[in-house]
């Protein structure tokens, strides 16, 4: 049996809806009820990452598990894990944890325990979502409008239904343990190219709106710690080369080329509407 956490996320969702697929028994664990959006036989059991001991009728007799970055004690988690019967754990962490650890700390510190929890392990180290254009929902529907700062500046996002693939595979398959993976889109876009994207799959244009750092940095606090959302500013705004190059871990893992941000807003074009 295979647990994942965060199940009704952008990841989760998509890594569930895989799994299962694939004839793999699946519980989904999320704070929050899944409404009725998991693949029939998917058993679903609330808890919290926040409190490790919500995770144990999750996680006796588990084999694997798909970790989520959250809560503050990651070494009780793998401690209930281990107790469950996890062997593998392969945890979702981020691109800046290897490339701006001080921004990033929170995911540094799963990363370590994970290393250290004597489990066979494997950790997924994403860049930008392309579901982070969610975000434009409000303005587009409303104004056909998007803004955000830096809009020249091209990052490789990553589609979250790439990441879901790529841990469905790593979860079920042999030979991935002790690997750290960078998974990011297959080219770097620009916060102007995929409002235009958007715009493209709608079929009516999108306007690009481009913001001041400071402008972008007031919205940014709204929902995230000071913090993190400095370094996320610092990595949008001036790249380091490690952050803008394309990775080859998707198509060396799934054996195809990672999904476009144009696919993704075909994809998800309805939600814009």
């Amino acid at each position: 049996m295979i647990v994942v956490t965060g199940a009704t996320g952008n990841v989760g969702r998509s890594l569930v809806r895989a799994l299962t697929e694939a004839g793999e028994r699946v519980t989904a664990v999320s704070r929050r009820p899944a409404d009725g959006g998991l693949p029939e036989g998917v058993r679903h059991v609330p808890a919290d990452l926040a409190d490790p001991e919500s995770l144990r009728p999750a996680l006796d007799g588990a084999d694997a598990l798909f970790l989520l970055v959250a809560g503050e004690d990651p070494d009780g988690v793998l401690k209930v894990a281990g107790a469950g019967g996890v062997r593998r754990v392969v945890l979702l962490s981020s691109q800046g944890a290897g490339t701006r650890p001080d921004a990033y700390p929170h995911p540094r510190t799963f990363e370590d325990a994970v290393r250290r929890s004597g489990l066979e392990w494997t950790i997924l180290r994403p860049g930008g979502f392309a579901s982070n254009a969610f975000a434009w929902i409000e303005p587009i529907r409303a104004a056909r409008t998007a803004a955000a700062p830096f809009g020249d500046v091209g990052i490789p996002f990553v589609d979250p239904q790439d990441i879901a693939e790529v841990a469905a595979t790593v979860l079920r398959e042999e030979g991935h343990a002790g690997r750290t993976y960078e998974l990011t889109g297959p080219a770097p876009t620009t916060p102007r190219e995929r409002a235009r994207a958007i715009g493209d799959a709608l079929g009516t244009p999108v306007r690009f709106v481009e913001q001041s750092r400071e402008e972008a940095r007031e919205q940014m606090l709204r929902f995230m710690p000071e913090p993190v959302v400095e370094g996320t500013l610092s990595i949008l705004g001036e790249p380091s080369e490690a952050e803008r190059r394309v990775s080859p871990d998707v198509e060396r893992i799934l054996g195809r080329a990672p999904r476009s941000f144009a696919d993704w807003a075909a994809r998800n074009a309805a939600a814009f509407r």
